[in-house]
């Protein structure tokens, strides 16, 4: 995987075939078996893949995101990244000076005071006690964190070790900032603030990785993205292409159902559905349509007795929500006639207004007088688009001066 950006920046970050494993140590009598051939210098322990083959590349002023569900391996390969875990398989690289916020308060003394926390902190950065000095009012100011910052860390809010955290990383000002779920902590003040801190970081050529369970943060702060799935790179490449596939293989999951078809047509039906075809494609795959571009549909009925049958199209969402729904019967429009027993309507979605996401199409064969279902089918389909709004559709809107 490799994020794309000015192909002739400087290469900040490099990882190849990277990959961490962990024995497999449930029992202490598994600890003990394994330590003993570890001393004896015997590599045959059996171990659990947390990570496996991650590929990345991270150039200056890039900013990544990435994406997955607990126990996917974000947080180890951030780690891995920043020299906490060293990898099993693989190698990795980074260059320049590097800000993480990583676990909630590490790296902190939790016996010593912020202010000590801070100074710690400078020293391990490479700061000068003159350039700690200078920057130690802008540190306590971006914390807000009043006269806490004289007491030991021990004694704070886990939103008051964000603040803390991100105050001295903000100071520094590094040439790679890698956080872990920093926007999940502390109120939404302090997110607001973070959130145009990074922003004026990126612009001023700052480059990110970013773990955040926020899909509005990610494709707020984040031009590519990589979702980890089992260990595994799942997806990557451009933001909004990787977070929606991201978001829709959660709306399945949540549906609880493959997207497949409800009823197979058989001849002893009525009426039935012989072929249904989306944007000029029969197969059962999900059809990507592009925001604000035409979904066509082409389906094909069998009439048993020969009579014209109602045909109705609708757009469900993937957990069932109905969108839009329309049919022959509503719109006065008949079915073509192509032979004695066999119907065929077409009917296009032009513009689409579904802001990007996840759907099914269901096409349904109905009786003459569109009140018996006899068969139905359904095709998922994925919208694309680069858009953060929010919600289903978008609805046509002009903003009004005041004044």
């Amino acid at each position: 995987m490799s994020a794309q950006g000015v192909s002739d920046a400087p290469l900040l970050v490099s990882a190849n075939g990277l990959g961490k494993s962990y024995p497999k140590v449930f029992r202490p009598r598994d600890r003990l078996q394994a330590m003993g051939k570890l001393l004896l210098g015997r590599n045959d322990v059996a171990s659990v893949p947390v990570l496996r083959d991650i590929n990345l590349r991270v150039r200056r002023g890039e900013s990544l995101g990435l994406i997955g569900e607990n126990g996917a391996g974000k947080s180890t390969l951030l780690k891995l990244l920043t020299g906490v875990l060293t990898p099993t398989t693989g190698s990795v690289e980074v260059r320049g000076r590097i800000g993480a916020l990583l676990e909630l308060g590490a790296g902190f003394n939790v016996e010593y005071s912020g202010r000590d926390n801070i100074a710690m902190s400078a020293a391990l950065y490479g700061l000068g006690a003159d350039e700690m000095e200078s920057k130690l009012p802008q540190i306590i100011a971006f914390a807000d964190i009043g006269r806490y910052i004289d007491e030991p860390v021990k004694h704070y809010s886990s939103g008051m070790v964000v603040r803390l955290g991100f105050a001295i990383v903000a100071a520094l000002r590094p040439d790679l900032l890698i956080t872990d779920e920093v926007l999940a902590v502390g109120d939404e003040s302090f997110q607001k603030k973070c959130v145009r801190w990074m922003e004026d970081y990126l612009d001023q050529g700052g480059t990110l990785i970013l773990v955040s369970h926020s899909m509005y943060h990610i494709q707020k702060l984040c031009r590519q993205a990589c979702w980890l799935r089992d260990g595994a790179v799942a997806a990557a490449g451009d933001v909004f292409h990787v977070t929606q596939d991201y978001l829709a293989y959660h709306e399945r999951k949540l549906a609880a159902k493959p997207a497949t078809e409800a009823h197979k047509a058989t001849k002893d039906l009525e009426f039935s559905l012989t072929e249904v075809s989306v944007n000029g494609a029969t197969l059962t795959t999900p059809v990507m349509v592009e925001q604000g571009g035409t979904l066509a549909v082409d389906a094909r009925v069998h009439s048993r007795d020969g009579r014209e049958p109602v045909i109705a199209f609708g757009i469900l969402r993937l957990d069932g929500t109905p969108v839009y729904g329309v049919s022959t019967e509503m719109d006065q429009v008949h079915a073509i006639r192509e032979s004695t027993h066999e119907y065929r309507i077409a009917i296009s979605f032009a513009d689409l207004a579904l802001l990007p996401g996840s759907f099914v199409l269901r096409v349904m064969a109905m009786d003459t007088e569109a009140v018996r279902l006899f068969d139905l089918s359904e095709r998922e389909f994925t919208v694309r688009g680069s858009t953060r709004e929010s919600g289903v559709v978008r609805l046509s809107h002009s903003w009004i001066e005041i004044g």
